[in-house]
């Protein structure tokens, strides 16, 4: 496994520096760079994925044995050429794994599935204060580059399929852990992400509520239709790219309600908590107040917390703030009251 050693900082800072330099002598001007089409991976991503990818040692690798796996999934949802050599194979997922040292894997340990947000993103080193407070407690924790996400070459960057089969590449990951891992307790699994990551949250339980014993939903987008509504022309644009859903939602109501959790609020069976914020300028509260609405009218048990302008905006709970690390204790009480990790915080 990868990510292991120990007394490597000083070589992995050369490593990081000189994979840095080396992509900078390599990039031309700004002034004589060629525009990157929406279709073309951009140098710079997998850059910074393979800097990501080295920085996650220097922050973990005193508690966490750190690995970078791969795992299949559905195939793309669009196929460029259905007949064409290679069509309707799975898709190739990358995921990153973290196992908390010095822990009796004799005894069966939780998962915790932890989602990246982004319409276009990856998880990223900004993260690392989250996992750690993760592995700190004793949850192993998988978290998958689910298609759409950057830094991993075309494939996988343009075959997104947001509120489609990026639900299903999660599940793959789960599902992935829990037929590799024997030492992780199958009634012990979790499910957490912010904003996007909020979405495939509840679309994994909602959808799959065997899977998952608890989740947590940080301001989630929750309603495509409405979200489409207050939203920008190039964001819209975005959704109704041929590559994607290929409609706005004018034209094709129905596809962006079938991609919204909103729709699925009869399906609740796991327990769940949501939090979001009056004052996010990404996921605006309406969309998560219709969300808690659904719920509410469909009887389910949940629970939630409407931060009143918290500072941070959306991203009030991920910050080093002293609010932010209160709201994420919260989390993480309200999470091992499912999961009972070894280490829970008092």
């Amino acid at each position: 496994m990868w990510f292991t050693g120990l007394g490597m900082t000083r070589w992995i800072v050369s490593l990081v520096l000189a994979t840095l330099f080396a992509g900078l002598a390599q990039e031309p001007p700004a002034a004589t760079r060629p525009r990157t089409a929406p279709s073309e991976p951009r140098r710079d991503e997998e850059l910074g994925k393979s800097v990501d990818d080295l920085l996650w040692i220097l922050r973990l690798q005193d508690i966490a044995e750190i690995d970078k796996i791969s795992y299949t999934s559905l195939p793309p949802a669009k196929e460029r050429n259905p007949t064409g050599q290679g069509a309707g194979n799975p898709l190739i997922i990358p995921a990153y794994t973290f196992i908390p040292k010095g822990l009796d894997r004799a005894r069966k340990l939780p998962l915790m599935v932890l989602v990246h947000g982004g319409v276009q993103a990856s998880f990223s080193i900004g993260s690392a204060h989250i996992v750690r407070e993760l592995v700190e407690q004793g949850y192993v924790v998988i978290a998958p580059e689910y298609r759409g996400s950057l830094g991993h070459g075309t494939a996988l960057r343009n075959n997104i399929d947001y509120g489609g089969r990026e639900n299903d590449d999660v599940l793959a990951g789960r599902d992935w852990a829990l037929e590799t891992w024997d030492f992780i307790d199958p009634k012990r699994v979790g499910i957490m992400g912010w904003s996007h990551g909020g979405m495939i949250t509840l679309m994994n339980v909602f959808q799959h509520p065997e899977a998952y014993t608890a989740a947590y939903a940080g301001v989630p987008v929750s309603d495509l239709v409405a979200r489409m509504g207050y939203k920008s022309d190039s964001y819209r644009a975005i959704f109704s790219a041929p590559n994607h859903i290929g409609k706005t939602a004018e034209e094709n109501v129905q596809e962006y309600l079938r991609r919204s959790p909103v729709t699925y609020a009869s399906k609740l069976q796991t327990p769940l908590l949501i939090h979001t914020n009056t004052n996010d300028e990404d996921v605006n509260v309406l969309e998560v107040r219709r969300l808690i609405a659904a719920l509410q009218a469909e009887g389910k048990q949940f629970e939630y917390k409407i931060y009143q302008d918290a500072p941070g905006g959306h991203q009030f709970n991920r910050t080093d703030t002293k609010l932010a690390r209160e709201s994420r204790r919260e989390v993480y009480r309200f999470l091992a009251r499912y999961l009972t990790p070894p280490r829970p915080l008092k």
